[in-house]
């Protein structure tokens, strides 16, 4: 039986579902070949059903956010891909503490927004970086020296059989980079941060210098999926593929930025096909000159 006439029978409101949605519409990097059957997730129930139709037909799920940090493969992705938008946002002060409850689907620029709105301390840091909540969560990802490990309290989550579960900070296993979600297949559903009360001017102010930076040092009037390489544990990466030369480097349209060397760059028309032979190049160069091995911050999906 095809996807199309297994998800018929699936009870979710039919304007949520998508069939061969072509991947490059969902990703920063805008490429990517079509999702087999693309499923926006915005509430609860949604998931639960979704995930109990899943587990009873057999069907591979994929979970994604706001494809910020994903290479999708030409041949795009098989079973059933669920973007996460659960959304919501709930401030609780506590004397100078703040507590702010925010669902996984939420992007982290508009809650910097909503921070710096409340007077509230905390994301500034984190307030360019365009994923959402749980996706920044599964990579702890970080921007001048501030990673999500420093403000997440609870996750709440739930596994691919229905079940929901909740973290404490210390049971994240937050590292470089790293969650207990790249090794355990939970799906992030809300999130607990905690804050504290600061002074607008001063929050405003940081926000715009570290806006003013991402502006002059990266290139973001291009699409792709950020940092793409990880940094190294004795040497910057970026710093690595500049002295091997390989900045402005290109395959097709995928060419290693000639703002910032550690991102690859959409140029117009860039396949998963010419970043993965751009990447292999990269890596091999710097190898060969320096030997050093760098290891890919991006995350890959599909075939």
């Amino acid at each position: 039986m095809k996807i199309k006439e297994q998800v018929n029978n699936l009870s979710i409101d039919k304007d949520k579902i998508f069939f061969d949605e072509p991947m490059k519409k969902h990703t920063s990097f805008k490429i990517g070949g079509p999702a087999e059957c693309f499923i926006k997730i915005d509430m609860m129930e949604d998931l639960k059903n979704v995930l109990n139709f899943a587990n009873a037909e057999h069907i591979d799920i994929t979970i994604i956010g706001n494809g910020s940090n994903l290479l999708v493969l030409d041949k795009g992705i098989k079973g059933i891909t669920l973007m996460i938008k659960l959304e919501g946002i709930n401030i609780q002060e506590r004397n100078d503490i703040i507590d702010i409850t925010v669902g996984a689907g939420e992007k982290l620029g508009k809650l910097a927004q909503i921070c710096l709105q409340n007077d509230i301390t905390g994301m500034e840091e984190l307030s360019g970086i365009p994923g959402t909540i749980g996706g920044a969560i599964r990579m702890n990802a970080g921007a001048y020296g501030r990673e999500m490990k420093d403000i997440i309290k609870t996750v709440k989550c739930i596994d691919m059989q229905g079940n929901e579960k909740e973290f404490t900070n210390q049971g994240l296993e937050f590292s470089y980079r790293h969650s207990i979600f790249k090794k355990e297949k939970y799906i992030i559903t809300e999130a607990t941060l905690q804050l504290a009360k600061g002074h607008r001017e001063d929050i405003k102010a940081k926000m715009e210098e570290y806006a003013t930076y991402r502006k002059e040092k990266q290139p973001i009037e291009y699409p792709s999926a950020g940092s793409t390489f990880k940094r190294g544990k004795d040497f910057i990466t970026a710093q690595l593929i500049d002295e091997a030369g390989l900045k402005g480097y290109s395959v097709g349209d995928a060419e290693v930025s000639t703002k910032h060397s550690g991102f690859i760059i959409n140029k117009g028309n860039a396949t998963a096909k010419d970043v993965l032979e751009l990447v292999k190049y990269i890596k091999d160069k710097v190898y060969e000159k320096f030997k050093k091995e760098i290891e890919l911050e991006i995350e890959i999906i599909g075939e």
